[in-house]
């Protein structure tokens, strides 16, 4: 029987078929169904007002040309549909992706274990939480799950899109497994922790889709401030015809409801969907999952950052950085015989001294065929190789000295000197020997990852304090917390100092952000605000972490705090856009309006328009332009340098508030001027 389908990438390419700009064209019209957009109620007000003028371009109107009125209703619903148009537009660029997705394990059937301990063929749709499934080399796992028996090579490229394998086996951390992913070797027996629609491979949909992206706090108040103000606006209009009125004057109901839709901040509120869902979206392309909008926005307003130095700061394995010869050996030697002492170890820590000599002092190496290895035991603490009647070994400081019959008075001054300040510099120092003759020591560094510390400035510079959480001891821990250039270090780490320190961040007010791969994180990660836990980790901590790294890289947490802050600046930027627009907006259809009923109000035109009818039609014009304009801004997001809060408001408020005040000015004259020279005006 068919056990499985063939994986699709996370980088799959769309599937052939209409443009995106197609696709995105024809949502515009289906999402003009009122029940649909009621959840934008700007847009749902200026589609009501743009019925009302469709109804009014058959009904006879004193001052208003029918031509006019034509072409004040076709822009106010062409406002309507290019809203939707960037909200389909942003999309639709996850929903390609998500067909892919929805493809992987339509068919699959699952290998479950009964009660007697026998295996019964289901589909996987039908497995349950606490289902236990034995899966087998070639076969994609049906469901996410822990590891409880085996150990296999498991290929995660149709989640994460990374073609090498990687290890999943029982016990410690790195026995989660991820639905559709394929056993590439041995076997593996799972138990299922999802019920079916709540996997990883489920979220990315839904994430992608948008289908069930939640509003984030900061989106409603958003929202509620934009219901205020077209409530506020809807009532200065409502009173306006009572004034005409009195002063012995009408305004027209088609004047009325265009003066209503370009005082409302409808620019803002055509564009926030879709800058929450290109936020949405730049995460997903990190393969980061999110289980609430509410992190994403959380992590754009991170105050302090604790990051695990392994694997994040530093690369994790150490790495030979260094290498000092005894007395009376030359540094060939010395590299001769460590990496001849190397040559067999396939540690990382062997690998990188291998590596780094190879490099340095190239040599003919014997075959590994030829040689007689000798591994790394607990109890000799020594590796090394037995090669044509030579002797050549390396390993810890005492055990080498003892190997060679040694004490540690024996060792050269020199030598030894180098050899504390190696250890005092958070580094561990090996010794090498040939043929019973001391050679030298070897440093190994745990190596701070290149361009990290530039990585810290900048967040620095944006007001979040890094914290670097590691076990070592404090000496140690402060030579690496000084190269890496973080703010503050917990030493000796253990999952009560972790929670304590997040409690502490927060009750000053602070919003805490960290990353954990481990069970002894989970309780830190569910305390941070921004919790992001590794996909390769244990289920306690993913399901603990409000945030899941599909590729299990903890520096993604730093590029998740960039999204963060884009989109919360993206948000900022374009409402104080929006809002300036209306000033501009003010001043060309009030003294157009008034004008005949108070001929004071004509100093207001400051533009010069060409009459009453043609300023209406310019605002209105440019009311539904801007937001086309502005589409590529949003779906980008508005890109932030390393300045402060106080630094980015200032700019902000230079570049889109100043600019949303001049801009219309500049853009309602040009529009009035074209529409006066064609005659539609």
């Amino acid at each position: 029987m068919n056990m499985h389908t063939q994986p699709t990438t996370a980088a799959a390419a769309p599937a052939p078929g209409k443009p995106l700009w197609q696709a995105a064209l024809v949502q515009a019209f289906v999402k003009l169904d009122p029940r649909q957009l009621v959840r934008s109620p700007i847009m749902f007000v200026v589609e009501l007002t743009a019925v009302f003028t469709t109804v009014l371009c058959f009904l006879p109107q004193a001052g208003v040309s029918t031509a006019v009125a034509v072409q004040i209703t076709l822009w106010l619903w062409f406002t309507v549909l290019f809203a939707n148009f960037a909200e389909a537009l942003a999309e639709g660029r996850g929903k390609a992706r998500a067909d892919s997705l929805k493809g992987v394990g339509q068919d699959l059937m699952a290998r479950r274990q009964t009660a007697d301990g026998l295996f019964e063929m289901v589909p996987a749709v039908g497995l349950r939480k606490g289902d236990v499934v034995r899966v087998e080399a070639g076969e994609l796992i049906p469901g996410d799950g822990e590891v409880v028996q085996g150990i296999a090579a498991v290929n995660e490229a149709a989640i994460t899109g990374e073609s090498a394998p990687v290890i999943r086996e029982s016990g410690g951390d790195r026995s989660a497994v991820t639905g559709n992913t394929q056993i590439v070797s041995d076997w593996l027996l799972v138990r299922i922790t999802t019920n079916p629609g709540e996997s990883t491979l489920d979220r990315m949909i839904a994430l992608v889709e948008g289908a069930k992206r939640q509003k984030t706090p900061n989106e409603v108040a958003l929202d509620i401030l934009l219901i205020g103000l077209t409530l506020i606006f809807l009532l200065v209009v409502a009173t306006l015809q009572p004034f005409a009125r009195y002063a012995g004057g009408d305004l027209p109901m088609l004047y009325l409801a265009a003066l209503l839709v370009t005082l409302i901040p409808t620019t803002i509120g055509g564009l926030l969907s879709a800058i929450g869902i290109a936020g949405m979206d730049r995460l997903v392309r990190l393969n980061v999952i999110a289980k609430s909008g509410r992190a994403v926005e959380a992590a754009g307003d991170v105050h302090t950052l604790l990051l695990d130095k392994t694997g994040t700061i530093t690369f994790g394995n150490r790495r030979c950085s260094a290498m000092y010869a005894a007395s009376g050996i030359t540094a060939k030697q010395l590299a001769e015989g460590a990496l001849l002492a190397s040559l067999v170890d396939d540690t990382p820590e062997g690998k990188s001294i291998v590596e780094y000599l190879r490099a340095l002092h190239p040599m003919n190496e014997p075959a590994r065929d030829a040689v007689t290895p000798i591994t790394f035991s607990a109890e000799t603490r020594l590796s090394g190789i037995d090669w044509d009647g030579h002797v050549y070994r390396k390993g810890a400081v005492d055990a080498v000295l003892r190997f060679l019959g040694m004490t540690r008075s024996h060792l050269p001054d020199v030598l030894a000197r180098e050899i504390d300040r190696i250890a005092k510099d958070g580094g561990t120092p090996l010794l090498v020997c040939a043929d019973g003759q001391l050679l030298g020591a070897i440093h190994l560094k745990d190596v701070v990852k290149p361009g990290i510390r530039e990585r810290f400035a900048e967040l620095r510079k944006l007001g979040i304090r890094t914290v670097m959480v590691t076990g070592d001891n404090p000496l140690t821990a402060a030579a690496i917390a000084a190269e890496a250039g973080v703010d503050d270090v917990i030493a000796e780490a253990t999952p009560e100092k972790k929670l304590a320190r997040i409690r502490e961040e927060q009750a000053d007010g602070k919003l805490v952000a960290m990353c954990g791969d481990g069970a002894n994180d989970a309780p830190a990660l569910a305390q941070a605000d921004v919790g992001m836990a590794m996909n390769d980790g244990t289920q306690a901590a993913r399901e603990a972490a409000n945030l899941v790294d599909l590729d299990s890289d903890p520096t993604k947490l730093l590029d998740v705090v960039q999204v963060g802050k884009e989109l919360l600046v993206t948000r900022g930027a374009l409402t104080t856009f929006s809002i300036a627009n209306d000033v501009a907006k003010y001043f060309a259809i009030l003294p157009a309006l008034f004008a005949s009923i108070y001929p004071q109000l004509g100093a207001l035109n400051v533009m010069g328009l060409h009459s009453p009818q043609s300023a209406i039609l310019s605002a209105i014009v440019f009311n539904a332009l801007i937001i086309v304009v502005l589409i590529p801004l949003a779906l980008r997001g508005v890109r932030i340098q390393a300045a402060n809060a106080s630094q980015l408001l200032r700019r902000n408020l230079l570049i889109y508030g100043l600019g949303g005040l001049l801009v219309p000015f500049v853009g309602i004259k040009l529009i009035d001027m074209v529409l006066t020279a064609v005659g539609l005006a």
